[in-house]
């Protein structure tokens, strides 16, 4: 028996899991560990618990996490117990960790920690290793039927890639986290294709021409089906119903397939996604059946079925607040094309990026017409409020440094009017500041 550490409650039990570990999303490139080495001792102390349950593994550039939520959803509607792991937390860490929509208890999270303490004192395990490892710890426990298992940096290297899936799932590939996994997108494909594993299928969210012949070639050397989700189906329109969610008529080689079929996630960019969702469902269907009236079901109901945020979120309507957590070019794009398709009179920015991002690309697309509000968030990682304000204005974009995410959008709301919108975004964390 481990010896126990005893914290006593789950407040000192995430001040041990935040500060005495290193985190990446917190602290960076000195949190990133490239071998699966720590990992790899941990489930064999725990006996391999990813093994007692079926598993999805959810890679990619942007959109991982609404494709994994979206997936949980449906096979939630349909019968099966799903746990979901994702990163980062918005609000509490217990949100990368669901059953069924509903976060691991409190209680369990101190009493892993307690019981394991002397272990992972030994060790020293990443932040992200020992959550893993209490995901997957948590899901044997409950005897879920399948968790959908999303990765957090890369693919070969991340600490859930000792699953073995029913499915291997890349949304897409764009130019993130460079240091660590390539600065071209085929090398970065290289890192992500690292999911795939022998005999399994993989569905590819995009066919980029960088990118195809990396999938493919390693597809073929692990004897891998492969489904390029835009190349079997398409999505011909989209509209949005009163109660703000997103209508799709979506097309198979054949015809039409689902009309309406309507999703709770507002982002225009969730049409690629949709149709990733739709491949995955298609590609497993002999292991887990999904009926058509339950994929309806479990795309109209993600957010109360999982309780996904920060994705293209309205807030308030007047003035139009809405928040995305969006952080790096191909997010943006999609971002501010869907900003220039909604009507406002005056667009307000609240915006903060983390130090180690792309933010000049960034900032070269963003409206000049807008007045933004620079700021930080409350993380070590945080780009310097002096830094963005110094960097924007050589963009020629109008604009006021704020040193808190609050402040800035308490100024946002004290100056927009009834007709205005104002978008808040940049980093996961001050989006997660806001709501």
């Amino acid at each position: 028996m481990i010896k126990n550490n005893n914290f006593n409650n789950y407040r000192e039990v995430l001040d041990f899991l935040f500060s005495q570990l290193p985190m990446y999303q917190r602290s960076g490139p000195a949190a990133y560990k490239a071998d699966l080495g720590n990992t790899l001792k941990l489930d064999q102390y725990f006996h391999h618990p990813h093994q007692k349950y079926k598993t999805i593994h959810v890679a990619g550039t942007n959109g991982k996490g609404s494709v994994s939520h979206m997936l949980a959803s449906v096979f939630q509607e349909a019968g099966f117990k799903t746990g979901l792991y994702t990163s980062p937390h918005l609000k509490d860490f217990r949100e990368r960790i669901k059953i069924n929509g509903r976060p691991v208890p409190q209680a369990y999270v101190i009493k892993f920690i307690n019981r394991h303490y002397s272990l992972f004192s030994k060790i020293k395990p990443s932040f992200f290793e020992m959550t893993a490892a209490l995901a997957f710890q948590y899901f044997a426990d409950e005897k879920i039927d399948l968790a959908v298992i999303e990765t957090g940096l890369g693919g070969r290297l991340d600490s859930t890639n000792i699953i073995h899936p029913v499915c291997s799932v890349i949304t897409n590939i764009g130019m993130d986290h460079t240091q660590f996994l390539g600065d071209t997108l085929a090398q970065i494909a290289g890192e992500k294709a690292g999911i795939i594993k022998d005999h399994i299928p993989v569905v590819v969210g995009k066919s980029q021409p960088e990118t195809e012949p990396v999938f493919r070639k390693t597809a073929k050397e692990h004897h891998s089906k492969i489904f390029f989700s835009d190349r079997n189906f398409f999505i011909s329109y989209s509209m949005f119903t009163p109660a703000g969610n997103q209508l799709f008529n979506v097309h198979k080689k054949d015809g039409l397939w689902l009309d309406n079929l309507e999703t709770g996630l507002s982002g225009n960019y969730q049409k690629e996604n949709v149709i990733t969702v739709l491949q995955t469902i298609e590609t497993i269907k002999n292991i887990f059946p999904a009926s058509i009236t339950t994929i309806r079901k479990g795309l109209k109901n993600v957010i109360p079925n999982t309780g996904l945020h920060g994705r293209w979120e309205v807030l308030n309507h007047h003035p139009l607040i809405i928040c995305d957590a969006g952080h790096n070019p191909e997010a943006f794009a999609w971002i501010l094309d869907q900003i220039n398709n909604t009507p406002y009179k005056k667009l307000y920015m609240v915006l903060g990026f983390v130090n180690d991002k792309h933010y000049h690309d960034i900032l070269g697309m963003l409206p000049r017409h807008a007045f933004y509000y620079f700021t930080q968030a409350r993380i070590p990682r945080a780009l310097p409020v002096k830094d963005l304000y110094h960097a924007a204005t050589q963009y020629g974009l109008e604009g006021t440094p704020v040193e808190t995410v609050k402040q800035a959008y308490d100024q946002a709301r004290q100056t927009a009017g009834k007709y205005d919108f104002i978008f808040i975004g940049g980093s996961t964390f001050v989006v997660a500041e806001v709501i």
